[in-house]
């Protein structure tokens, strides 16, 4: 291997940075947890980092940089990862108007109530965003060297997907403890209500990216 402990250290610091930042990722997993509960708030967390893992191998086999420099596939993965966005974000403003996405009517808003619901609700969620293919192409070059191996790929794109995991498991497992508090109808509605808006602006927002 050809990484060294310090650049796999530093690689991880730099992943750290990036899952802290506020996007349809953190978003979905906070309305999964607050929803759902800790198990599908950690199932829609793996699904991410399962997304994050992809996406870091593909960056490092080339496919994300050809997806990158693409204008038509770049913009086709932008149209349908904002869509998808989208019609989260409207399932989550009809969960408000129906007085919030608790267990009874969480199945009727479509809220993700199984496992693999969740998961799969994550994994879409961070595979359908070409920002992603675009950051760990900018990312993925700095650490790894002209010789690097497939050994030296996977350890990275296995370190990017633990931080992520770890970062959103987190944040489900914080969510879920305070959820006695949340799960009050208008505290409900207001998380729904909120999450939904934020998930149309970010698919809004995906949708006017530009390479």
């Amino acid at each position: 291997m050809t990484v060294s402990v310090g650049e796999v250290v530093a690689y991880a610091a730099v992943m750290a940075v990036g899952a802290l930042s506020p996007g349809p990722d953190f978003a979905i997993v906070v309305r999964q947890a607050a929803a759902s509960g800790r198990t599908r708030g950690m199932a829609t967390a793996a699904g991410i980092a399962v997304g994050v893992f992809v996406w870091a191998v593909a960056a490092a086999t080339g496919v994300a940089t050809l997806l990158a420099a693409s204008a038509v596939a770049f913009t086709v993965v932008k149209v349908v990862g904002a869509a998808y966005l989208a019609w989260l974000g409207v399932r989550a403003l009809v969960a408000a108007t129906r007085g919030g996405g608790g267990a009874a009517d969480g199945a009727a808003a479509g809220s993700g109530t199984t496992i693999r619901a969740a998961f799969r609700q994550g994994l879409l969620c961070n595979i359908l965003n070409p920002k992603a293919a675009v950051f760990f192409v900018a990312l993925m070059p700095q650490f790894l060297a002209a010789d690097a191996t497939a050994l030296d790929a996977a350890v990275l794109a296995a370190v990017a997907a633990a931080v992520a995991l770890l970062w959103f498991v987190g944040v489900a497992n914080l969510v879920a403890a305070m959820r006695r508090r949340l799960d009050r109808p208008v505290v409900r509605r207001t998380i729904d209500a909120v999450t939904g808006v934020a998930l149309i602006a970010l698919g809004l927002r995906l949708a006017a990216a530009r390479l």
